[in-house]
């Protein structure tokens, strides 16, 4: 490990805005039986205006964007989920060093969420640039895997936000609210295009990746939907749950096959490798 990691690392332990919580911990009593976390259903008291709306981000990276919207809409609290610590660092020291008392981040892996939030604490989600993960749909974080956990937290009609690059996640999206008549509130393929009938926030706020999507001339897609109020089930957990269904009307081969070539940070993602391979 780099000395510039460790140096983060070391810098992180100093960040009051940052939860780093054990994993161990979480999983004492195994994957399917997390051990809630002591600050689930206390939230607020972490952030200045502790009656505030909550507002989540998974899989935050560096913490840039939960940082401007923090910065833009004062009235809210937000908080970044990633599990890279060296990547999380860079907003927390930004959130410590301009005192923002309405940002907080969170180190774990996205699949423990339900350890931290509790009923409807949460008001918005903002899934940004996520990895469509073409070939496994429970690691989506649109599937209706995901969206139950969501709905453990997420208040009644809450909405979730999707910016990506990718077709594929975008229809995937799309074809999940279908399946399972979530409303959906606002969409676009192409959100800079359009930009005039949207919030300025949604473009003059970028993560890192949108800005090297849109430089190999990706469109930028935007979905915005709300979870179902009523719950149709009980958990494991005792708790009420959504059950949400996959859905039946994707063609996952063909959106696979429109997704075109990415590279990242001047080599080919993953995907586009397969792709090739698969063209030869």
């Amino acid at each position: 490990m780099g000395h510039d990691k460790l140096r983060k690392f070391a810098e992180n332990e100093t960040f009051s805005c940052l939860l780093q919580p054990s994993a161990a911990e979480l999983l004492a009593d195994g994957y399917f039986a997390l051990r809630d976390h002591p600050v689930k259903g206390r939230w607020g008291e972490r952030f200045a205006s502790p009656d505030a709306p909550l507002v989540l981000e998974l899989g935050c990276g560096k913490g840039e964007y939960t940082v401007a919207l923090a910065e833009r809409v004062p009235d809210k609290n937000y908080v970044g989920v990633d599990i890279k610590g060296a990547r999380l660092w860079k907003g927390a020291k930004y959130a410590t060093e301009h005192a923002l008392g309405n940002v907080g981040f969170l180190r774990t892996r996205i699949e423990f969420i339900t350890a931290f939030f509790a009923p409807d604490e949460v008001s918005e989600l903002w899934l940004t640039f996520s990895d469509p993960q073409v070939r496994s749909e429970n690691s989506r974080l649109t599937s209706p895997l995901f969206l139950e956990r969501y709905s453990k937290f997420l208040a009644p009609g809450g909405l979730i936000h999707l910016k990506t690059d990718s077709q594929f996640l975008y229809q995937y999206t799309l074809a999940v609210c279908r399946a399972n008549a979530l409303p959906v509130v606002e969409s676009s393929e192409d959100l800079y295009a359009e930009a005039d009938r949207f919030d300025p926030c949604l473009t003059e706020v970028q993560t890192f990746y949108e800005g090297m999507f849109r430089e190999q001339g990706y469109p930028i897609k935007y979905l915005c939907f709300r979870l179902s109020a009523a719950p149709a089930g009980t958990g494991a957990d005792g708790l009420p749950e959504q059950r949400f269904v996959s859905p039946a009307d994707f063609d996952a081969d063909y959106w696979r096959s429109v997704e075109g070539h990415r590279t990242l940070f001047g080599r080919d993602t993953a995907e586009t490798r397969r792709q090739k391979l698969k063209g030869r």
